[in-house]
């Protein structure tokens, strides 16, 4: 046990034991602790859950993105749906963890912050209420004996002092009797020093054991109120551990999808839909919508008709000298009981889309009969890729106007002078209403809401010329955009 010793006697003695005075403080910190320990496993919580969700938004970020690029790249049939199976797990998956986000924070983070309200109370003048009665439960249990303690480590001292006079005193007589020069009266003192000193060794000797008496007297009551408050915060500190262990074997539930059906169910489906992708049938589909299997209108003989003697736009000419077949916008019956998501489809206005497919074939003499353009146009499909649809194409307009030295090409679109097909027109802006993708290469690709300059007016097909913003020249429907205001 802990005491100051006098130096002569030996060495300081000290102890890490519970029962010291004031060693119980450890335990009672414990209580402090505790109420830390739930605000770090609050935290942690919340670090996970963090996680979860930021995880949650890149699985749906990559999905979507993902997802789109293969829609509009260039894989089809059965093993597109096999690559995009991977783009609805990920979104499956991102749902599971935004479920476990939610569980950790509105259950388990709520949970263990509940507890804590309930198990620790916060008094006016700072710390716990459990942490003050632990801390006035072992002063009460520890004050009679540590007031016995004390007159103990008194008493010893005492007695150590005389014992260390009584050595003094017997040593000076010693050392007198072989002095010659010292008077029978000093001796007599000094001899009466010892004896006094004797005594006092008797006595002090006799208060030290008495009072260690009385304090191992008073040590079994002083452990059991020691005991009586330790096991009240052992008590206390129990809950709190057992509701950790609750808490954490919740989280661990919370955490592991593999035990969730609806977890092993995705993997169940993305595994099925991967073996339904066919080699066999995507080749088949291929062949029959965009290789031989497509039909064809064979060129026959035609009757002339007066109805097609008609003078030829200056676009209809360009198309007959490159030798290029106007082709319509939307597909045929048997092109369309097939999706087909590269070739270029118009949700626009049904009239528009009429006044695309009225061109005449520029390969038709004026003597062919019958045929319009739409008939011809059933068997031909235009397959634009993603890759394709970003390609600039070259922007010469006409044949008849490459040759001709009064002819602009600038970015300003100046018009010729002499060229009597094409009024002089000023650059406006414009404003795209509906999507459009180009069917030939001079024709521009744009999405409703992008803005682009027209740089001639409408023709007679209802065909305007007009720039990108990146550069690139090229023709578009005139209905599918208006001027900005």
């Amino acid at each position: 046990m802990s005491g100051s010793y006098d130096d002569s006697v030996g060495v300081e003695v000290s102890s890490d034991s519970f029962w010291e005075v004031g060693n119980y403080k450890r335990t009672v910190k414990r209580i402090d602790d505790g109420h830390r320990l739930c605000n770090d496993l609050m935290n942690c919580i919340h670090e996970r859950a963090r996680i979860e969700k930021g995880y949650a938004q890149q699985l749906t970020e990559w999905a979507k993105r993902w997802k789109q690029l293969v829609e509009k790249g260039p894989q089809y049939g059965t093993v597109e749906r096999a690559w995009c199976a991977f783009m609805s797990e990920a979104e499956k998956v991102s749902e599971l963890h935004l479920e476990v986000k939610g569980s950790l924070m509105n259950e388990d983070f709520e949970k263990i912050k509940n507890w804590q309200k309930e198990a620790f109370h916060k008094q006016m003048m700072g710390g716990f209420k459990e942490t003050k009665e632990a801390e006035d439960g072992f002063r009460k249990a520890q004050k009679p004996w540590a007031k016995k303690l004390k007159e103990v480590e008194a008493a010893k001292k005492a007695y150590h002092a005389a014992c260390k006079e009584e050595k003094l005193a017997i040593s000076r007589e010693t050392n007198s009797k072989a002095d010659p020069a010292l008077n029978p009266e000093q001796l007599k003192k000094l001899q009466d020093k010892v004896e006094r000193s004797k005594q006092d060794v008797l006595k002090t000797k006799e208060k030290y054991e008495k009072s260690l008496k009385e304090l191992d007297n008073a040590t079994p009551q002083y452990m059991e109120n020691m005991e009586q408050v330790f096991e009240q915060c052992q008590q206390f500190e129990e809950k709190r551990l057992r509701f950790f262990r609750e808490v954490l074997l919740e989280v661990q539930k919370h955490l592991d999808l593999s035990n969730v059906a609806s977890y092993k169910n995705i993997y169940r489906e993305l595994e099925q839909n991967i073996k339904t992708a066919d080699a066999v049938e995507d080749l088949r589909w291929f062949r029959a919508n965009q290789g031989p299997g497509m039909s064809m209108n064979w060129p026959q003989f035609e009757e002339w008709s007066a109805d097609l003697n008609r003078t030829l736009s200056r676009r209809e000419k360009k198309k007959a000298s490159d030798g290029v077949t106007l082709t319509g916008i939307n597909q045929t019956g048997e092109q369309v009981s097939q999706p087909n998501k590269h070739s270029s489809s118009v949700s626009a206005q049904s009239n528009t889309v009429q006044s695309v497919q009225s061109s005449y074939n520029p390969f038709e003499d004026e003597e062919d009969t019958g045929s319009t353009v739409s008939e011809k146009e059933d068997n031909k499909i235009k397959n634009v890729s993603s890759y394709e649809k970003n390609q600039s194409y070259p922007t010469d307009w006409s044949d008849e106007e490459s040759n001709n030295p009064f002819s602009s090409t600038d970015a300003n679109g100046d018009t010729n002078p002499f060229d009597e097909d094409t009024p002089p027109a000023m650059e406006v802006r414009v404003r795209a209403l509906y999507d459009y993708e180009g069917q030939e290469q001079d024709e521009l690709s744009f999405k409703a809401g992008d803005e682009l300059t027209k740089m001639e007016n409408e023709d007679e097909q209802g065909w305007c010329k007009g720039r990108l913003d990146n550069g690139q020249v090229g023709l578009y429907p005139a209905n599918y955009v208006e001027p900005i205001q």
